[in-house]
């Protein structure tokens, strides 16, 4: 019996943990969303432009780092010149874009030759609101609207799974209170 109870403890610290790095994931993500969107949008400036400053600021802090490293005779614990992308990982980067515009390709075909009319009617209408939406908004803030709503499907998910984890635990407190009040 106590057996079973510290196994459940142990799933439910697992799932906390796993909700826990799942909300940081979103969070990352929301905050890296909401910078990008500020330099776009708001100071009118390019994703390139964007990208070059990030390069630039950490190719000076490596240089800085690696300057008060040698001063003060540190050796580096990991050289991040010897850093490199795995070849499964650059295989699976390059499979799923792939896959993302093959299927993406393989609904616009669908829908162009006429054959499904309501998927035509769908693409159609969901073009025209998008064109509709980009002469409205510029296309940075409404990329932003959609990093929050995925941030926020996001978080409920993980909100639901962190719910019936606390809904065991309750449960299973519930359960120890009429044990001890039986006694």
């Amino acid at each position: 019996m106590e057996r079973e109870e510290v196994e459940e403890e142990e799933e439910e610290k697992e799932e906390y943990w796993r909700w826990r790095s799942e909300v940081g994931k979103t969070m990352g993500v929301m905050i890296c969303g909401t910078l990008v969107y500020y330099h776009c949008a708001f100071r009118n400036s390019s994703l390139v432009s964007l990208l070059s400053d990030v390069v630039i600021v950490l190719l000076c802090s490596l240089a800085i780092l690696g300057l008060l490293f040698r001063q003060l005779n540190i050796s580096v614990p990991v050289d991040p010149l010897e850093w490199q992308i795995s070849l499964d990982t650059a295989n699976s980067i390059v499979a799923w874009l792939a896959n993302t515009v093959g299927a993406a390709e393989s609904v616009l075909r669908v829908a162009a030759t006429g054959h499904d009319k309501r998927l035509f009617f769908k693409v159609v209408v969901s073009l025209y609101v998008l064109s509709a939406l980009g002469r409205l908004v510029s296309g940075v803030t409404v990329a932003y609207a959609g990093l929050c709503l995925f941030c926020l499907y996001m978080f409920v998910v993980n909100s639901q799974s962190i719910g019936t984890c606390l809904s065991r635990f309750l449960r299973r407190r519930n359960s120890t209170r009429a044990e001890v009040d039986n006694m």
